[in-house]
């Protein structure tokens, strides 16, 4: 049987687990999956871009296990009662192809970018780095925020948006579950990075924008540029590039889609594995600018599913779903339609269709109307 997890299921864990155990052993899965990047079949993303948004499927898989998720980025689904991003995953044996977890990604898409978000900045930002800019108050705002401020000490987020509602739910919900975290709304971009640590972007619309300019780049900075991740899609002028050294995930991919995308073929940027491994510095000083151009990368997705499987084990949730045939004969499939002298389809377990049943039992008795 695979095992599935809901975004109930997802909550429950949370729930039961706490939100900061959860996020720290999603960061130390990430890192301990980054340092054997080696070991990983790679590939960019399979997208299908329309005007409205796009499409992607990320694969990636090691010498045991594979995975992928499906995963959707469309900013005027709002407008029509949909998130901007929809998401689900599978994990999947290497040895047998046999499907062992199908899961909600949606919630765990925001977990895990914001952990890796954390993960990067542990290397990256400056020492005792307090004060954090968010630039962007939609659905991922409050990951990011909750995973810099349980995680790297962050007290407190300077908040702006152009749209002053998201500015609200997003101080609203800290304040419910964060009440030692200060919040404080900004007029502008350049008020809200004025003096900050770290400056996270997380803005939603697929445009070439600039959200962050030279002007606003103070020495020390840590740039986690999250919101620039497909072809057309920027935040960050070339010259706040050009203020440091760059880190991505996978280099083919962050060409594509990430605000580096912008710049020529030979700008240097450095794999973030290269860190993790003691083979590239990451922050040298104090005053340097540092900069993630993150666009989400296949194994952080593995990461997250492997961790979710372990999760769902240890505290008995999730529920077994016949995802693919149980059969008694495996080389005789089209048993498994329990048509009459076929086979039967008693392998099939919890996920058997009753009203399919009636039916097909209905079908069995029925005779031929004489002419």
């Amino acid at each position: 049987m695979t095992t599935l997890l809901t975004p109930a299921d997802l909550a429950r864990i949370v729930a039961t687990r706490g939100l900061k155990p959860v996020l720290a052993q999603l960061v130390e899965y990430l890192a301990a999956d980054y340092r054997r990047w080696a070991e990983f079949d790679k590939c960019a993303r399979v997208a299908a871009h329309s005007q409205d948004g796009v499409i992607e499927l990320m694969p990636i898989a090691d010498a045991s296990l594979y995975s992928f998720k499906y995963v959707n980025g469309h900013p005027r689904n709002t407008r029509v009662g949909l998130p901007t991003v929809m998401a689900f995953g599978v994990l999947a044996e290497v040895d047998t192809g046999r499907p062992l977890l199908l899961s909600e990604l949606t919630l765990t898409t925001a977990l895990r970018t914001a952990a890796t978000s954390v993960m990067v900045a542990k290397r990256l930002a400056r020492p005792g780095s307090r004060v954090m800019a968010v630039i962007g108050n939609g659905a991922q705002s409050e990951f990011q925020s909750l995973a810099f401020h349980l995680l790297l000490g962050i007290d407190e987020v300077r908040l702006f948006d152009l749209d002053p509602g998201a500015s609200a739910k997003l101080v609203a919900n800290l304040a419910a579950v964060a009440p030692g975290l200060r919040t404080r709304v900004c007029a502008s971009t350049a008020e809200a990075v004025r003096g900050a640590d770290i400056v996270t972007t997380v803005t939603a619309d697929k445009t070439n924008a600039t959200i962050l300019s030279p002007d606003m780049i103070e020495p020390g900075m840590h740039i986690n540029g999250v919101g620039g991740d497909c072809p057309g899609k920027t935040e960050l002028h070339a010259d706040v590039l050009r203020a440091g050294p760059v880190f991505v995930e996978f280099e083919p991919q962050s060409r594509i889609e990430g605000d580096v995308q912008q710049m020529p073929a030979d700008f240097p940027v450095t794999e973030f594995w290269r860190v993790l491994a003691g083979e590239a510095p990451g922050r040298t000083h104090d005053e340097q600018v540092t900069v993630f151009d993150s666009v989400g990368f296949a194994l952080e997705d593995f990461s997250a599913l492997r961790l979710l499987r372990d999760l769902a084990a240890e505290t008995g949730l999730g529920r077994p779903l016949a995802l693919v045939p149980e059969m008694a004969d495996p080389k005789n499939l089209f048993g498994q339609l329990g048509l009459p002298g076929t086979g039967d389809r008693a392998g099939q377990g919890v996920d058997a269709d009753p009203v399919g049943e009636k039916l097909l039992a209905l079908s069995r008795q029925a005779r031929p109307v004489a002419a």
